[in-house]
């Protein structure tokens, strides 16, 4: 039996749900982002349980099937953008439906009703999340950062860098570098 969680998208999520199988006594075979693999039937009580216990962490089991296809989604660019060592060099659409095994304008579709935005936008929005992190790294340059993610150009990254944060890389990294001199001043 395979069981859906909406918001599960860390390590930490992963290590909660555990947890919460254990304590409960459900055993369990493959925990992934956003999905848990279950040994044989839980019993409705302890499903009961199990529910509320994710609830009170945030985290929600899910049964509609629109959410749970928008989950896999999530999960796979979340995935794709912060987890893996190398973005995939293949066009985004083919990438998530190749991997997800649905017609792309089908996803987009269910992922825009469920969400309010559309896949590139999240993408988009995950990618710039990513050059912060890589920023405040402070391990590689624009150019690197462009290239890890696959910019065509470092023009592009900033210019998408500013229009989601208002804020040009170069202001955002000194930013936080002040952030950090403050903070060891104290």
């Amino acid at each position: 039996m395979k069981l859906y969680i909406k918001y599960m998208v860390s390590l930490r999520c992963k290590m909660l749900v555990a947890e919460e199988l254990q304590k409960l006594d459900i055993s369990f075979t493959e925990l992934d982002l956003g999905t848990v693999n279950i040994t044989g039937d839980i019993l409705p009580a302890k499903l009961a349980i199990l529910k509320s216990n994710l609830l009170k962490s945030g985290l929600e089991l899910m049964d509609d099937r629109k959410s749970i296809l928008t989950e896999k989604i999530k999960n796979l660019i979340i995935e794709m953008v912060h987890y893996s060592d190398e973005f995939p060099r293949v066009n985004h659409s083919e990438y998530i439906s190749n991997r997800l095994g649905y017609d792309y304008t089908y996803l987009a579709n269910i992922f825009s009703e469920v969400k309010g935005i559309t896949i590139q936008q999240f993408i988009i929005i995950h990618r710039i999340e990513r050059v912060k992190e890589l920023i405040l790294y402070d391990e590689l340059n624009l150019t690197e950062i462009s290239q890890k993610l696959h910019y065509s150009s470092v023009a592009y990254l900033s210019n998408q860098f500013k229009h989601i944060t208002g804020l040009s890389p170069s202001f955002y990294k000194q930013l936080n570098g002040k952030r950090k001199d403050n903070l060891e001043n104290v």
